[in-house]
């Protein structure tokens, strides 16, 4: 499976403002619903993908933007449990690593989870890390 480069730093950009913005608020909702859109992601079904109609000139391999959305996800989950249980820190501290993961690769273009994964399949190259499709 392949990916739209477009659409992943559209992502990254829209990411960024919204858990900006839940560490602004305070909003637990809102963190659910970027939690709702990481597992979009992760399942390969961008919801960002609607603003782009024309085939991309280029695109790379989905699995390591894939593995970055379950991390965002997993991050996401955190938070929305510390908010849940009022646990502020894990709130806060989920939320503001997901953040900074999320302007890396907006303004950069660095994706650390995709870092991550490229990492762990170098490390790790006989395990099976394949994202289900």
């Amino acid at each position: 499976m392949r990916a739209d480069p477009r659409v992943l730093r559209l992502g990254a950009a829209v990411t960024t403002l919204v858990l900006a913005l839940v560490l602004v608020t305070g909003s637990a909702w809102l963190l659910a619903v970027q939690a709702v859109v990481f597992a979009a992601g992760a399942a390969g079904r961008s919801p960002y993908r609607i603003f782009f109609r024309s085939a991309p000139t280029k695109t790379e391999d989905a699995r390591p933007p894939r593995f970055a959305q379950v991390v965002g996800l997993v991050f996401a989950a955190a938070g929305l449990i510390g908010f849940i249980a009022g646990i502020t820190p894990l709130a806060l501290g989920a939320t503001a690593a997901a953040l900074l993961a999320a302007f890396l690769n907006a303004a950069f273009g660095f994706c650390l989870g995709c870092e991550m994964y490229l990492m762990i399949r170098r490390l790790l190259p006989a395990a099976k890390m394949e994202v289900p499709q």
